[in-house]
């Protein structure tokens, strides 16, 4: 499968589909998520694999949905919003044997109007969070986080979370890294208009040089 571009039928059935998010909307417009929606989308994934597997050997691209393609099917079980569909594509490249989302992996959103490229832990579990929190107030690790996080934000990467008003107990609230140690999840983003690219199949290169630039984060978390 060759991929030439998410074209604007893409766009156009994710437009649709934020407008008319509906069951019935949905199975009269299956064809056009079967070939402007998940074609695409696997053959991106395909073409990305070999780009990936040189940043970090083991991340996971599986080009099938509820491999790195996620369902398009919200959870609505606990969720008070009972739109069914999500509007956007979402992709997950995971690495080690667990795909869980507390470890750190490469994500990919395309919306009708916005591309969101980064890397990344979006959110701790507890031992993760104690984990990253020694890793920062270790002085040689933390300081090497600290100029990860200057030139990524020099390279116009946002660096989420702070999740917590204070610094842990313990530490003094003026430490150097105190505001690192405010994270709840630590990952660069770029988000930004559709590329021109997003339309040819060069949008890999495009995709894989952002994926580059936040790989150093991606790395520091995973020899946490």
């Amino acid at each position: 499968m060759v991929f030439s571009g998410f074209g604007r039928e893409t766009v156009q059935f994710l437009e649709g589909i934020r407008s008319h998010s509906k069951k019935t909307w949905f199975d009269a417009h299956r064809d056009e998520y079967e070939h402007a929606f998940l074609a695409p989308a696997q053959a991106f994934v395909e073409a990305l694999g070999p780009r990936l597997r040189k940043l970090e050997p083991d991340v996971n691209v599986e080009p099938r949905v509820n491999g790195s393609i996620m369902r398009i099917n919200r959870d609505v079980r606990f969720s008070k919003d009972k739109t069914p569909y999500k509007d956007h594509l979402d992709l997950w490249f995971w690495t080690g044997e667990r795909k869980g989302w507390d470890g750190s992996g490469f994500f990919f959103r395309l919306t009708p109007d916005r591309l969101i490229l980064g890397a990344g832990i979006h959110a701790f579990e507890r031992e993760t969070l104690s984990r990253y929190r020694e890793a920062v107030l270790d002085p040689k690790r933390g300081a090497k986080l600290v100029g990860l996080v200057k030139k990524l934000r020099g390279g116009g990467y946002e660096i989420g979370m702070e999740s917590y008003k204070k610094v842990p107990a313990g530490i003094a609230a003026d430490h150097p890294r105190a505001a690192l140690l405010k994270h709840g999840g630590l990952h660069a983003t770029w988000e930004g208009k559709h590329p021109a690219a997003l339309r040819m199949p060069s949008f890999v290169d495009f995709a894989a040089n952002h994926f580059k630039a936040v790989a150093p984060l991606h790395r520091w978390l995973r020899a946490m």
